[in-house]
């Protein structure tokens, strides 16, 4: 097993006002050529979007984007047609292909939104666009991980155009987690959201990650009630 540790006092910053960005990889003004990716996994921002404000109409292509909202939410408008809002407890999935063009601004007038906005290389290039949203408000429970997205449709899981799985879950304090990887080659990048977690004698606090590779398996200790993401993704 090998690792690689992620502090959240080492990430990226950005602060415009209405914007406060938070960089896990190089991006926009911030770059580190130590923090460019961890395999497929390409951008990790943890973005508090003030009340009323958000990021104009703007194109992407050839990248497998997820959106998951921690507190708040987002109104979503692109040129696919889709339009909507998109809520802590649900995940989007964008597969902007061949090239796409969106809009994400915080759907409330009055409070702070925070979101996740995460990209991942494709597993093939120029595909047509897609969009997709599910509500898992009602699949989390306590002490247990719930897959959010998979490689494969499924009427249970989103699913991208990449070999990667996002799992999320809350736990008390003192559980061991046994997660396997679900996709040989792959590895996985735990980033703590509440809490403090202990990997292969790593202890992780908020907003720190761990990305694991070279194994099949990890253990994840909840020293404190916890959540963390577990983003699986190739790492070739």
């Amino acid at each position: 097993m090998k690792t690689i540790f992620y502090p959240e006092a080492e990430r990226g910053h950005n602060d415009i006002g209405w914007l406060k960005a938070n960089f896990s990889f190089s991006f926009a003004s911030y770059y580190n050529p130590e923090k460019m990716n961890f395999g497929a996994l390409r951008v990790l921002n943890d973005d508090i979007i003030a009340a009323g404000r958000g990021f104009g109409s703007h194109p992407h292509d050839n990248m497998e984007i997820i959106t998951i909202p921690l507190k708040g939410g987002l109104e979503h408008k692109d040129s696919m047609g889709n339009t909507g809002v998109i809520n802590a407890g649900e995940v989007q999935v964008m597969s902007a292909g061949t090239g796409v063009y969106h809009s994400e601004y915080n759907a409330s007038h009055k409070e702070a939104a925070n979101t996740l906005q995460i990209w991942l290389f494709p597993k093939e290039r120029n595909i047509q666009p897609r969009y997709d949203q599910m509500n898992f408000k009602d699949r989390f429970k306590l002490n247990e991980l719930t897959t959010l997205i998979s490689p494969q449709k499924s009427e249970d899981t989103l699913w991208i155009n990449q070999d990667a799985t996002f799992s999320m879950g809350e736990f008390e304090a003192g559980q061991t987690i046994n997660y396997d990887i679900k996709t040989q080659g792959n590895g996985a990048y735990v980033f703590v959201l509440d809490g403090v977690v202990k990997i292969n004698s790593q202890v992780l606090n908020k907003k720190d990650a761990l990305g694991v590779y070279d194994t099949s398996s990890l253990t994840i200790i909840t020293e404190e009630p916890s959540r963390f993401l577990i983003i699986d993704v190739p790492m070739s």
